[in-house]
C-alpha cells in the first residue's frame, strides 16, 4: 500500500530507506509516492540518513560521486556530479569475500580513488587545485545496492539512498596522482577472469579531478568542505556488472595495479 504523499517527511523517508537496507528489501520509488521530492530535500534525506548511522557508531570516512559521466547528466538534468558519503562500516578489506546475503542486488563498478591529503572547500575549485588536494590515488572496486527494485529510480530517489552506496575496496598500490595522467588510466573490468568492459579515466567528467572540483563545488553550496585523509570514489568507470556467490569481479589498471571482489 502506498503512502500517503501529506505524511512524507525528510525523517520518513530516511527511516524507511534505512529498514530497507537493515531488511534487504528493495521498494518502489519514494517520489512515486512522494511526487513532491526534489533535489534539495532528497540531500536533507541523505544527510539524517548518514546522522542517522553516525548516531549508530558509523564514521564518517569520506565521499562517493555520481553520475560523473556528462552523457549522464545531460539525461538526468544536472550539472554536476552527485554526491554521497562513506562510512568505515562499508569498507571491504582487500581479499575479504563479499557476503551476497548481506545486500540486495548489488553491482560492481571499477573506479579511481582518491585520499586527500589537504582540506578541499570550494566554490571556485579547478581540477588543478583539486588535484594538488590528493595526497595520493588508488585503483578501487565500488560496490553498489540500490534499496529500490531493479534499480529503478528518478534523480531524488538515488540521491535520498545515499547514491545506491553500500561497499568499497581499494587496491593496495598507492600512487602519486601528479605522476599519472589519469585521463588516459585504463581499465578492464572482468567477471570470472572473461573481459566484460573498459574504459580510461577520461570516462569521469574528462578527468577523474575535474569531477572532484566539481563535486567540491556543488558541496560548497551545502556549506560543506571535504576534510583531509577523507577517501574520494571518482565515479564509476565502466557500466556496473552484477555479482553473484561464487563470482570474482577484478579491475586491472594500467599504472594503479589491480583489484578484486569474490562474491560468496
Amino acid at each position: 500500500m502506498s503512502t500517503p504523499a501529506s505524511t512524507w517527511t525528510v525523517e520518513a523517508a530516511a527511516k524507511i530507506l534505512l529498514e530497507a537496507e537493515a531488511t534487504r528489501t528493495d521498494r518502489h520509488p519514494i517520489t512515486d509516492d512522494w511526487p513532491a521530492l526534489d533535489l534539495q530535500t532528497a540531500y536533507q534525506v541523505q544527510a539524517a540518513l548518514i546522522a542517522d548511522k553516525v548516531a549508530h557508531g558509523a564514521k564518517i570516512v569520506g565521499v562517493k560521486l555520481g553520475l560523473t559521466s556528462a552523457a549522464k547528466q545531460r539525461r538526468m538534468g544536472i550539472s554536476s556530479p552527485l554526491t554521497a558519503w562513506l562510512t568505515d562500516d562499508m569498507v571491504l578489506e582487500p581479499g575479504a569475500p563479499l557476503k551476497i546475503n548481506d545486500l540486495i542486488h548489488p553491482r560492481v563498478e571499477p573506479e579511481i580513488v582518491f585520499v586527500l591529503d589537504k582540506r578541499l572547500a570550494g566554490p571556485g575549485v579547478t581540477r588543478e587545485s583539486a588535484l594538488a588536494a590528493v595526497g595520493s590515488v588508488y585503483c578501487g572496486l565500488e560496490v553498489i545496492d540500490s534499496r529500490y527494485t531493479d534499480f529503478k529510480f528518478t534523480l531524488p530517489d538515488v540521491v535520498a539512498d545515499n547514491a545506491s552506496s553500500a561497499k568499497f575496496v581499494v587496491g593496495e598500490l598507492k600512487c602519486d596522482a601528479g605522476e599519472l595522467d589519469l585521463a588516459l588510466e585504463a581499465c578492464a573490468l572482468s567477471v570470472n577472469g572473461n573481459v566484460v568492459d573498459s574504459a580510461t579515466g577520461a570516462a569521469v567528467q574528462g578527468h577523474p579531478a575535474e569531477a572532484l572540483a566539481l563535486a567540491a563545488n556543488a558541496l560548497a553550496e551545502r556549506g560543506i568542505a571535504l576534510e583531509s585523509g577523507w577517501i574520494v570514489l571518482t565515479g564509476g568507470m565502466t557500466d556496473a556488472v552484477f555479482i553473484e556467490p561464487g563470482n570474482q569481479i577484478a579491475a586491472e589498471f594500467t599504472h594503479l595495479g589491480s583489484v578484486a571482489i569474490a562474491g560468496a
